[in-house]
């Protein structure tokens, strides 16, 4: 019948395990923090990348910094969702003062995230949060676009 309630659109997460959801809710806190370290990184590394080499990834990284907070909102929003409240501190930024060196730190940041959502998504559909679930998906596809696009400027496969 079409007409009764589902407990869990009422109750977020209520098939799932407090544990659960309290695991996912740390998780998302991390990913939070690491989108928090991923902007600041992008923004100082947009800034201060030098050679002419570098000009095209500049200015890519000044887009990635603006996904970048728009995945910070879309975190928040779900662990609020959820029941959680959203960190407030980032993951510590590294720095360079070389270019290559600058753009390594956002690859390897890019690969970790990547593999911290993927981690999330199986969390989220065991808990039964089906479009939290699609949402991480939308943000890893973002997340492997920068990596693509920092791999080109790093002239790797």
């Amino acid at each position: 019948m079409s007409n009764s309630i589902n407990p869990q659109s009422v109750n977020p997460g209520s098939n799932s395990s407090s544990s659960t959801k309290d695991d996912l809710i740390r998780g998302l806190n991390d990913d939070l923090a690491r989108e928090y370290k991923a902007i600041i990184q992008y923004v100082v590394f947009s800034a201060t990348l030098k050679g002419p080499e570098y000009g095209d990834i500049a200015e890519q990284l000044k887009i990635h910094a603006s996904q970048e907070l728009s995945h910070a909102l879309e975190v928040a929003r779900q662990i609020d969702y959820l029941g959680g409240e959203p960190t407030v501190k980032g993951k510590d930024a590294e720095t360079s003062e070389d270019s290559k060196t600058m753009l390594e730190i956002d690859l390897k940041a890019e690969q970790d995230t990547i593999i911290n959502y993927r981690e999330r998504i199986r969390q989220a559909e065991m808990a039964g949060e089906f479009a939290l679930s699609q949402k991480l998906r939308e943000i890893i596809a973002n997340e492997q676009d920068h990596e693509i696009d920092l791999k080109d400027a790093l002239g790797m496969k």
